[in-house]
């Protein structure tokens, strides 16, 4: 079999590459093949011309015996490590990885009926070792890196949610300060609108911590229920929260008037958070003594609520980047760089979109782009 395997390495080869190509989704890489059949090919062959001279132990150094060695792999174990990790870079599944191998069976079987070259028990069985040796070696580095894999991205997820918590529960406390310190001057009653957005942001950081407590008790978050609510009126109340920013950084906030007719149908409490990551974000970044512009507009099906700042432009590549958890693109590093990555999935789970427009030397503008509807 060996000096059949010799002669026929290059049409083996090619008839392997042909039915990976047939298969869905899948393209004969070279670093796919660089490990994977060419080398087991070669290894196989080396083996049954080893055994064929009767050096048994030779043949198992570069195969390995019936059932493998977990305790010091093969030659051809080895191999097969490196390529089933290499598959699940390129993205395959484990059934791919067993396939790959099963090819070069299929082909050597069908190659060796057309040319009518007859191989001994032996030789089959040598090749069946060899096959199950390398199959098993090669999935078990797949579904090792694999799990190491998925729980990377549960970790990351995890982080994702804390962070979410964390970052927005920070925005309500710094809103609570904000308020208490305009309250305690003693010039603002408690009862008028500085004293409800105090206590409205202390509603909205108990809202956060109930939900978080109920996501740990039932495994999972809340439905949101969507609902319409007026534009004006959320512009209003962002706008109370906004103005404490304004005073608090010594810049100047400007609101457009909305038409009191137009709507939006959403999470309310999702979508006012995200407004105020956006306004909070344009604060904090804007140049001292400029102003940061709140403003919608519409258009046929669609509302814009835009926030416009004065923070001199965006640092060049940044827009690409913007939107990513944890990354942030200023030298102000307060903070975990989550807000836009919230603002972004906020938006996003309500059907809309957020986008940022660079205007270089001036600022950059945050739009919240989101299906229009009317008040009854």
């Amino acid at each position: 079999m060996h000096s059949f395997l010799q002669d026929n390495h290059n049409e083996l080869g090619r008839r392997c590459r042909e039915k990976v190509g047939l298969r869905p989704l899948r393209d004969a890489a070279p670093d796919q093949l660089s490990h994977g059949v060419p080398m087991f090919l070669q290894q196989l062959t080396r083996t049954l011309e080893i055994e064929g001279h009767g050096d048994r132990v030779g043949g198992l150094q570069i195969s390995g015996p019936s059932g493998g060695d977990a305790s010091a792999l093969s030659e051809m174990g080895v191999s097969a490590t490196v390529h089933g990790g290499e598959l699940l870079g390129l993205g395959y599944t484990v059934d791919q990885v067993v396939h790959d191998y099963g090819d070069l069976c299929q082909a050597i079987t069908d190659l060796a009926v057309e040319r009518n070259a007859p191989f001994s028990v032996d030789q089959f069985r040598t090749l069946n070792r060899c096959l199950d040796n390398a199959i098993a070696d090669a999935v078990t580095e797949f579904a090792a890196q694999r799990d190491v894999e998925v729980a990377r991205l549960q970790a990351e997820e995890e982080n994702k949610r804390l962070g979410f918590l964390a970052h927005e529960l920070r925005n309500h406390l710094h809103v609570c300060k904000l308020a208490f310190a305009a309250l305690e001057s003693g010039r603002l009653p408690v009862g008028g609108s500085t004293g409800a957005v105090l206590k409205r942001s202390l509603g909205s950081m108990e809202g956060l911590i109930d939900h978080s407590l109920s996501a740990v008790r039932n495994a999972g978050l809340a439905p949101l229920h969507p609902r319409i609510f007026s534009l004006a009126t959320f512009f209003a109340d962002a706008g109370r929260v906004a103005k404490l920013y304004a005073a608090d950084t010594g810049c100047v906030l400007r609101i457009a008037e909305v038409d009191p007719e137009v709507a939006i149908e959403g999470n309310r409490e999702l979508l006012m958070a995200a407004l105020g990551n956006l306004l909070q974000n344009a604060f904090k970044f804007t140049r001292a003594g400029s102003e940061v512009t709140l403003r919608a507009h519409t258009s046929a099906d669609s509302i814009h609520i835009d926030v416009e700042d004065c923070c001199g432009g965006l640092p060049k590549g940044n827009i690409n980047t913007m939107f990513k958890p944890f990354l942030q693109g200023f030298d102000d590093k307060r903070g975990l760089g989550l807000g836009l990555s919230i603002a972004k999935r906020s938006v996003e789970s309500d059907h809309g979109c957020l986008t940022v427009q660079d205007v270089p030397g001036k600022g950059c503008v945050f739009t919240i782009k989101l299906p229009l509807r009317q008040l009854a």
